[in-house]
């Protein structure tokens, strides 16, 4: 099949579409709650909620299940809470209500999917009219990996790879596509004028000191950082733990590939040392077990239990950078933007003078290409192809 052909097949298929076509006055998108009557014709019930009001693949306990099974039941609602981080989870609901709540507007149904209604969906957000303004093309990807989730969910069929949807896609990325934006790297100058912006006297400050240290050093993403523990198994939402050891601290993290280590050497000076850092916060902050980073409350006295966000981070990172004037070359609304959690990964990726292959593995990437993507000051020509060919 030529591609003219195949292009003149998808037009076909949207000009079909009308607008107008009746509609089940039933089904209700409310909060982006799929339609009853998707579910019902499959199995004639509407199915069971997993945690965070997504559908669940297992039967309605109370009434499919018999008594015995209930626990078996309610342990695998917890591995299949499991099987994704809480983030990507939180991610695709916010995409699925996206997508919903523009079905709602142009009165079309989000179930069962449509290869159509899906190509149409893509193409608004790529043109600002499915938000405030367009989406980039990874955040189109994104948001069509957060639909094949949820329609898997649903027990619903659905084919990304369908030229209705692949040949718009294809067209939006040939349209709009741009290099990545990459932000900017905090480099140890930085991180050394950035830590005096701290309270040493308090735990607030303590704090943020260790967290901007150890995720610099362990080039950890932010929500490696916040999800760490003081031990194994100590928490249910924990992605990590640590090991102080008497030359540097082992991190043992979670992630989609498994577990990996790693390790974190002690500073030249106790003022920069991550393990000084984070010793000296455990201790004051008598945190003895459960989640390493921890709100501090009560104008900065007391600590509590509950775990920091990954969202802290970067507004950590951020606003350090900020005050301690990191590029002050830039105009203040530039430097708004250059600064996240990823700027300490990147930070670690472009100063450790070290071989390629141990940031590789610090950072925990599948390839050298990908280190160096990290990598913003490495000198782009030191194999320079073209003198070894003669010229």
């Amino acid at each position: 099949m030529s591609d003219n052909v195949a292009l003149s097949d998808v037009f076909s298929h949207y000009s079909k579409m009308s607008p107008d076509a009746p509609r089940d006055p039933k089904i209700s998108l409310q909060d982006g709650s799929p339609p009853q009557e998707s579910s019902a014709r499959s199995t004639g019930k509407k199915p069971a909620e997993a945690p965070g009001g997504l559908p669940s693949p297992l039967p309605d306990v109370a009434t499919s299940l018999p008594a015995h099974l209930e626990p078996l039941a309610n342990r695998a609602r917890d591995y299949i809470k499991a099987s994704s981080a809480e983030n990507t989870r939180r991610g695709y609901g916010a995409d699925w209500r996206h997508y919903t709540a523009w079905c709602r507007r142009q009165a079309l149904d989000p179930l069962p999917p449509a290869v159509q209604t899906i190509g149409l969906y893509i193409t608004a957000c790529a043109a600002g009219k499915a938000g405030p303004k367009p989406d980039a093309v990874s955040t189109i990807e994104r948001r069509l990996s957060a639909l094949s989730w949820q329609f898997r969910q649903r027990g619903v069929a659905f084919d990304r790879q369908d030229r209705h949807v692949a040949t718009v896609l294809a067209g939006i990325r040939r349209t709009h596509g741009r290099p990545p934006v990459k932000k900017e790297a905090v480099l140890p100058e930085d991180i050394i004028a950035m830590l005096e912006t701290f309270d040493r006297g308090s735990l607030r400050g303590l704090r943020d000191r260790a967290m901007l240290l150890l995720g610099f050093a362990g080039g950890l993403r932010r929500s490696e950082v916040v999800g760490l523990d003081l031990g194994p198994e100590q928490t249910e939402d924990g992605s990590g733990w640590i090991e102080i050891l008497k030359g540097g601290i082992v991190v043992t993290l979670r992630g989609k590939t498994g577990w990996r280590e790693v390790e974190i050497g002690q500073g030249s000076s106790d003022a920069t040392c991550p393990v000084v850092a984070l010793q000296t916060w455990l201790k004051l902050a008598r945190i003895g077990h459960g989640p390493l980073f921890r709100r501090v409350r009560e104008a900065g006295k007391d600590v509590g239990p509950d775990r920091l966000t990954d969202k802290q981070v970067a507004r950590l990172v951020k606003s350090a950078a900020l005050a301690a004037g990191v590029r002050a070359d830039l105009t203040e609304g530039d430097r708004q933007g250059k600064f996240s959690g990823h700027s300490l990964r990147a930070g670690l990726a472009s100063s450790a003078e070290v071989d390629e292959r141990y940031v590789q593995k610090q950072l925990g990437h599948a390839s050298a290409e990908q280190t160096r993507g990290y990598q913003r000051r490495r000198d782009r020509f030191r194999v320079n192809l073209t003198k070894a060919a003669g010229l």
